[in-house]
């Protein structure tokens, strides 16, 4: 059997404990040690549910990365807020500290990223056994016999025990994540929530890889029976995830990617799922991972006696989370890659229902809308929002965005241009009127033309050119309601929304007033305007 304890420990580090390390543990391993420990219950069927106390979501204002000569000129520092060394050294020191206090500490080695050459080494220090699973299970697991050598490019500690003082370390409350690119460290403390390492690893790979001409994305992506990949840009609720777990594809992965020359491979080894409503009419393939030994489901409500998991109770968290090895989905790809992709799909979810569910994008017209980011809130979400919200997330994920947009942007225009790659946005949001008086976009239509699109067929139907946003909208596909492909026709007041549609393109061009100094003027005049 392979010595999973590496010949490089803490020790070698700087880090001194007399903890006992329980190092490379394996699935079971932790989940036993999880229930032990009190940290979490068995449901029915098997997965382990935990709770991530007050922190149910990223807490990105409490996000930091170490300012100076490494990152001064690299970091689009208007998005990412700094902490100085000196800040990050004392952090560091009481950190180190606090790892030397404890009684037991559970260590994994693991990889961020599937193709090797352009995969990180990555450490993980936990105190508590199920972020341990959590981490094991979201990143790519080495094989047993690259343990003993595996030597560390970036190291996470993340201890939610640790109470952070803003006036000693330079951040905003007793929560932070730090990140510093010189000293190879990400140091989280103050959150339960485990999602917080996975999208540390993220911001890691958006710093390394761009240099390198590799495009980090946060999209899913699967592949064609023709060995067609499509890459599914998105922000949360456009849907990423289930539009991308489509029994007839294989899945590559649910959430972060590289491009590079030769693949789209994924950065993870699992995917993190939302839960809160899954049914399994809907999403069979992730409600089956419900089901099983080794998902760990987050804020998720399980009745204590019958261990019975009720997936349509939010009173822990709206933002209900499952982590579920990628393999838990029956036809995902056991390499975790495929080939560069032909087909590009930005999600949007659009409360205002102003955009058609689909259209095709031209590269600048691609680019624009990358660079925007584009989504909306609906009414409700947060306390004081009455009307549709629009969002604006550069890259379809400015919080793990490290450089200026322009590099990102930039490296997806080239690689469009390279590969010939059809680029389509998707409308998941209202149809018939803004959120309200409008329903939701019906998820058979958004497969049917998704599958038209990636199919190749959608390129034969007719066109129009849309007055607003100028790209090209097909007029009738085959099992698809006419109607819902002209907005406009769905809403019974054509008034209102010829003024909610020049509401929205004047969002969008407002949002984008930042990025014209980088950007071809061919990007610019992809703009939406006036009809």
């Amino acid at each position: 059997m392979a010595n999973r304890v590496p010949v490089f420990g803490l020790a070698k580090q700087g880090v001194e404990t007399p903890a006992q390390l329980h190092w490379n543990f394996g699935t079971a391993q932790l989940v036993e040690e999880s229930v032990k420990r009190g940290e979490g219950l068995l449901a029915k069927f098997g997965p382990l549910v935990v709770e991530t106390g007050r922190h149910t979501g990223r807490s990105a204002k409490d996000k930091f990365i170490v300012r100076d000569s490494e990152t001064e000129d690299t970091i689009w520092w208007d998005n990412n807020k700094a902490m100085s060394p000196e800040h990050f050294q004392a952090l560091k020191d009481d950190f180190f500290a606090a790892l030397g206090a404890k009684e037991q500490l559970f260590v994994a080695d693991l990889y961020g990223g599937s193709q090797p050459e352009h995969r990180v080494r990555v450490r993980v220090i936990n105190e508590l056994a199920w972020h341990n699973l959590f981490i094991r299970t979201l990143l790519v697991r080495p094989e047993a016999h690259e343990l003993e050598g595996f030597e560390p490019e970036f190291t996470i500690i993340d201890l939610p025990s640790f109470v952070a003082d803003p006036v000693r370390h330079g951040c905003r409350s007793e929560t932070v994540i730090a990140v510093s690119m010189t000293e190879r460290m990400i140091l989280i403390g103050g959150t339960a929530y485990a999602g917080e390492m996975k999208k540390s690893v993220f911001g890691v790979l958006n710093y390394l890889l761009p240099p390198r001409g590799v495009m980090p994305m946060h999209c899913s992506a699967n592949i064609g029976p023709n060995g067609d990949t499509a890459a599914f840009f998105g922000l949360s609720g456009t849907g990423k995830t289930t539009l991308s777990a489509d029994a007839s594809r294989t899945l590559v992965g649910d959430d972060e990617h590289g491009w590079s020359d030769t693949a789209v491979f994924n950065f993870e080894g699992g995917c993190y799922a939302k839960m809160i409503r899954l049914s399994e009419e809907a999403e069979p393939e992730i409600y089956a991972t419900t089901r099983r030994f080794g998902t760990v489901l987050e804020n998720v409500v399980i009745d204590p006696e019958t261990r019975e998991l009720d997936f349509d109770d939010n009173s822990k968290s709206e933002n209900t989370r499952g982590a579920y090895p990628i393999g838990f989905i029956p036809n995902a790809s056991e390499a975790n890659m495929g080939p560069p992709p032909r087909n590009i799909v930005m999600l949007t979810a659009d409360a205002f229902g102003v955009l058609p569910p689909i259209a095709r994008l031209t590269p600048d017209q691609a680019m624009y809308h990358f660079l925007s980011g584009y989504t909306a809130k609906v009414a409700g979400t947060e306390i004081g929002v009455t009307e549709p919200e629009a969002t604006f997330s550069t890259c379809f994920g400015a919080p793990f965005m490290p450089r200026h947009p322009s590099v990102y942007g930039n490296l997806l225009k080239e690689r469009i241009a390279r590969g010939s790659v059809d680029c389509w946005l998707v409308n998941t949001g209202w149809t018939g009127g803004k959120y309200g008086a409008g329903k939701r976009m019906p998820i058979k239509a958004t497969r049917a033309l998704l599958n038209a699109a990636l199919d190749g067929s959608l390129k034969n139907a007719g066109f129009r050119k849309d007055p607003y946003f100028g790209f090209d909208v097909p007029v009738a596909v085959p099992g698809v309601d006419a109607a819902i492909l002209n907005p406009r026709d769905t809403w019974a007041d054509k008034a209102d929304y010829d003024a909610t549609a020049a509401k929205l393109v004047g969002l969008f061009i407002d949002n984008f007033a930042k990025f014209e100094t980088h950007v071809d003027q061919s990007v610019k005049e992809a703009a939406p305007t006036a009809a």
